[in-house]
């Protein structure tokens, strides 16, 4: 499996989000983050799907379902909401986001990045 991170302007993901991943019918794994303040920060997103992805392969969840839940959970977002879709009880991925996020808070730690403010910075994105 090739694994290709790319960092992209946020109008330009397939949907309202900060980082996505899908597999081509090559079994190619492609992660897009959405451009940040700091390397850091788009890192901290890119690992976050490294992880999240991972976890859902091996444990069965497909882009399919966790892309349908995605769109279908920004499609109907109301005004003002900033929750994450994969900590909804719903998401077929929610076990796989939890650890990812995790994962991710120990990293920002670990590279002084401050979580309140990464985390205003990602929802100050339209």
């Amino acid at each position: 499996m090739k694994v290709t991170i790319e960092i992209i302007p946020h109008d330009q993901q397939r949907y309202p989000t900060v980082g996505d991943w899908t597999f081509d019918g090559a079994d190619n794994l492609t992660i897009k983050v959405s451009v940040l303040s700091d390397w850091r920060r788009e890192m901290l997103i890119a690992v976050h799907e490294l992880v999240e992805v991972l976890l859902c392969r091996y444990d069965g969840v497909t882009q399919e379902q966790v892309d349908k839940f995605d769109m279908d959970y920004e499609r109907l977002r109301k005004e003002g909401d900033e929750s994450e879709p994969g900590d909804d009880p719903k998401a077929p991925y929610k076990r796989q986001h939890c650890v990812a996020t995790g994962i991710e808070r120990i990293l920002a730690a670990e590279l002084g990045v401050n979580w309140k403010e990464y985390e205003d910075e990602l929802c100050s994105l339209p």
